[in-house]
């Protein structure tokens, strides 16, 4: 039995190539550079005296340049110590603390599925490359000349186009007898039992490959050549071969690159990847169409110590960025972070190399910020410091913040960074004492540092009774979430104005996400899509128990608003407030998990009236949609509240 590559590249993830071959040679300590992953000994498969037997713990390879052998991990327990591949994958599955796999026939029909689907997502790749050179792709060898990618980057990407027709790809599948149930499987195709005859997911979109670690195809993003679609850029769904979270655009050749630069980079979207590879930044990748997950940030750090996350100079991007940051925090370690490069306002990579050239783009990575500095400008922007409690605030807020560290080396030093600005920002100088104000909700005798909240009789204070109902506040922001995605359901028109926004919502259900994503695919596959082909759509798709709690609910709450039967202006207007609740609802989450973890760290009267404030603000928030004139009287309602 073949074990599943996944299984093999968690081994690779959690076992060092250098911890299995240096039970079996002695590292020479001039060439090796332990922080970079670089180690260099005499080869342990031929005599020699100078040392030529390199490995590179990030690519997780060895390499002799006098004997010429090279592997990995794997490969050097069969071939030095004589294992059977088998018995190579047991005993490092062993010291990576994972369960060998159990083979099921089901286990084996699956890795077969696999294979197939790598040689399918190769065909449509080959496919999508030839159709781009044909008479029907000379609007796509446009857009592309347009943006300055010659013949030679379009080779390098291997950029495609799907052709405007239903049916080309799956002919073309077809022809090389690739059942439409391995279409389907790939994601090349939308089939269903409510589609009769099966259509190409892709039409009239330039075609960027996406690619595994080895750099075999798994998935497509497809960039819209007209301008009236719902989605200008459409990725591959989920398949056995692609998981959006887990995986880098460009990945595979870009990992090279930083390992020898020692950096990486981290961009937007595709054409801003060729963009700084043709400004002279090979390094460079890209999530796929998503706010950076803690999976890909994960690989962002196997690659350099330090990446730079280069974003957009616009609104959007500096909330990007924000959101990177908050990811990150608490995560960091010692040696590793992040830096932070913002182009100037309204440009993307493309843009500044095309008006600018290669020298402004190399200015901006250069000038990329340290996360410390990028943390202190946000606090600065969206605080007022302008009375002793604002500044007081602030301060609070910003050691919550970095209480979220979760290592406490890297925590203690951003303390200490912290202080030394805010001795410079308030001009004073450090006494080292401690001052607190008393408070009449609380015991008089002074609070000790690891003295729980409880263990002092408290009264029944306004804080205390929002923190008894602070389960409601969180009841709430799932019941919105939810809500959302059920207007679009009844309301696919919307789509239109918020389709920006209800792709950047951040959902903590795995159900409601691709639920999201299924909806937002459907509209971009099909124009003019309505409520009830929307709705087959996804109760093809096995989404009708997901339907049916979120109608039940609508009901129960009587949520008008987001019916079907609700007026278009009046649907429009309670998901405005519904976004605008939800993202207030979220960043006050954010402060409490903040405030949380400041009282946790320092258990003071000042940080618990803090964590209590944010309770309360959070309790306030429950159902407090905005008052809207007229709110309901296109629906043929008198009432003008949003409950």
């Amino acid at each position: 039995m073949r074990f599943p590559p996944s299984f093999l590249d968690d081994i690779r993830g959690r076992v060092s190539i250098s911890s299995v071959v240096g039970r079996r040679v002695a590292w020479d300590r001039r060439k090796t550079n332990v922080g970079k992953g670089d180690y260099w000994a005499c080869c342990p498969f031929h005599n020699e005296k100078s040392p030529s037997f390199h490995v590179d713990d990030r690519k997780g390879r060895y390499h002799c340049f006098g004997c010429k052998v090279s592997g990995d991990i794997f490969k050097f327990l069969v071939e030095k110590e004589g294992m059977s591949f088998p018995e190579a994958v047991e005993r490092l599955a062993q010291e990576a603390g994972l369960p060998m796999p159990q083979f099921s026939e089901a286990d084996v029909k699956r890795e077969e599925v696999r294979a197939s689907l790598y040689d399918v997502m190769e065909i449509a790749a080959k496919f999508f490359e030839d159709e781009l050179q044909s008479a029907r792709g000379a609007k796509a060898r446009g857009y592309l000349a347009d943006r300055q990618l010659t013949a030679a980057i379009q080779k390098e990407f291997r950029i495609g186009y799907g052709p405007d027709d239903r049916s080309a790809l799956r002919s073309h599948l077809a022809s090389k007898n690739v059942t439409v149930e391995q279409m389907a499987e790939a994601g090349l195709v939308i089939s269903g039992d409510d589609i009769p005859v099966a259509y190409d997911r892709f039409r009239d979109r330039v075609m960027f490959p996406i690619r595994d670690p080895r750099g075999k195809v798994i998935a497509f993003g497809g960039r819209a050549l007209k301008a009236d679609v719902a989605a200008k850029y459409l990725n591959s769904p989920e398949t056995q071969l692609f998981h959006k979270g887990a995986v880098l655009y460009n990945h595979d050749k870009a990992r090279a690159a930083a390992h020898e630069l020692g950096a990486i980079i981290a961009v937007e979207g595709y054409i801003d990847v060729i963009a700084l590879h043709r400004a002279g930044f090979p390094n460079t990748v890209a999530p796929l169409g998503t706010a950076l997950t803690e999976d890909q940030l994960a690989l962002l750090w196997k690659a350099a110590a330090e990446p730079t996350l280069c974003f957009d100079g616009d609104s959007a991007g500096i909330k990007a960025a924000y959101r990177a940051l908050d990811l990150a925090m608490p995560l960091l370690k010692p040696g590793h972070s992040l830096k932070f490069a913002l182009l100037p306002e309204g440009q993307d990579p493309d843009d500044l190399l095309k008006a600018q050239g290669p020298e402004a783009v190399k200015a901006v990575i250069e000038a990329a910020e340290p996360l410390s500095d990028v943390i202190w400008r946000r606090a600065l922007t969206e605080n007022d410091r302008a009375t002793p409690e604002r500044k007081a605030q602030f301060e609070r807020d910003l050691r919550g913040l970095l209480n979220q560290i979760g290592d406490e080396t890297v925590r203690k030093h951003y303390m200490a960074d912290l202080a030394s600005r805010f001795d410079q920002l308030f001009q004073r100088n450090r006494t080292g004492g401690n001052f607190r104000v008393r408070s009449p909700n609380f015991p008089q005798k002074p609070w000790k540092k690891g003295q729980k909240a409880w263990e002092t009789p408290q009264p029944a204070s306004p804080q205390l009774k929002a923190m008894a109902a602070f389960a409601g506040a969180q009841a709430a922001l799932e019941r919105r979430e939810r809500l959302i995605v059920l207007t679009f359901v009844n309301h696919p028109d919307l789509l239109a104005d918020f389709l920006d926004e209800f792709a950047a919502v951040e959902f903590a259900s795995r159900e409601l996400d691709s639920l999201r994503t299924q909806i937002i695919n459907s509209a971009a596959l099909e124009q003019g899509l309505d409520m009830a082909r929307l709705k087959g759509h996804l109760l093809s798709r096995g989404f009708g128990p997901s339907l049916d709690h979120l109608e039940n609910q609508a009901t129960r709450l009587n949520e008008w608003f987001l019916g079907p039967a609700a007026a278009p202006d009046d649907a429009r207007t309670g998901l405005r407030q519904m976004f605008a609740l939800h993202r207030k609802t979220v960043t006050l989450d954010r402060e409490l998990k903040a405030a949380e973890a400041a009282f946790t760290a320092e258990p003071t009267e000042e940080n618990f009236n803090a964590l209590s404030g944010v309770r309360e603000q959070l309790l306030s928030a429950v159902g407090s949609e905005a008052l809207i004139a007229g709110f309901g009287a296109a629906s043929g309602r008198v009432v003008d509240v949003i409950s």
